[in-house]
């Protein structure tokens, strides 16, 4: 498994590091033992809306390498939509088996194409901005259409990456990883659709 993190300025650096700090422990398992990846952004430093910078590993890889593509969210994406540079980089993706998104993230996915004739879901506050770009805005915590795994507001990026690790892996091994993060809270509100819209898996 090979996976691209998509940082940006204007990110939600919890929608990332929640994301990532469960994920990264798929090294763990057998079954994803050789699991790569890289921080990616189109600059070689991106500051989230508070100012704190981070350095990316890569400078605009080609997303279609990768089998996971990760967008988190953040006020950025709201102009970021419209950034044609930006665009055109991550309609990469398309070929990446998994396109996963926290928060507004899922508007980027949208924009980018990912999102028509599927079901997703966003930040609460964001609905509104989501609808134009998928078939229905669910109002859940995580929302499975095909191989395209969006989530809501950023505290959901938790429960993301533990349910990353149960559709790779195993129910045991989210378990484990919860154990390991000490995180005391059950998943609830994931929604899971048999995608049979125009695009192929």
């Amino acid at each position: 498994m090979k996976i691209a993190f998509v940082l940006f300025d204007g990110v939600t650096f919890l929608d990332f590091i929640g994301f990532y700090d469960v994920i990264h422990r798929l090294r763990g398992f057998e079954a994803t033992r050789d699991t790569t990846w890289d921080v990616c952004g189109l600059t070689e430093e991106i500051a989230d809306e508070q100012g704190l910078a981070v350095k990316v590993s890569r400078v605009r890889p080609d997303l279609s390498a990768y089998d996971m593509v990760f967008v988190p969210g953040g006020m950025g994406t709201r102009k970021l939509r419209y950034d044609e540079v930006f665009m055109e980089w991550l309609k990469g993706a398309e070929e990446a088996r998994y396109k996963v998104s926290v928060c507004t993230g899922s508007l980027l996915l949208g924009a980018a194409g990912f999102l028509e004739g599927r079901k997703a879901t966003t930040h609460p506050r964001a609905y509104e901005l989501l609808e134009p770009y998928c078939r229905e805005v669910v109002p859940a915590r995580i929302v499975r259409d095909g191989q395209v795994i969006t989530a809501g507001g950023v505290a959901s990026s938790i429960d993301l990456g533990l349910y990353v690790i149960k559709l790779l892996v195993s129910s045991e091994a989210a378990e484990q990883v919860q154990a390991q993060i000490d995180y005391p809270y059950r998943m609830q509100g994931v929604v899971e659709v048999e995608f049979t819209g125009p695009a192929s898996e």
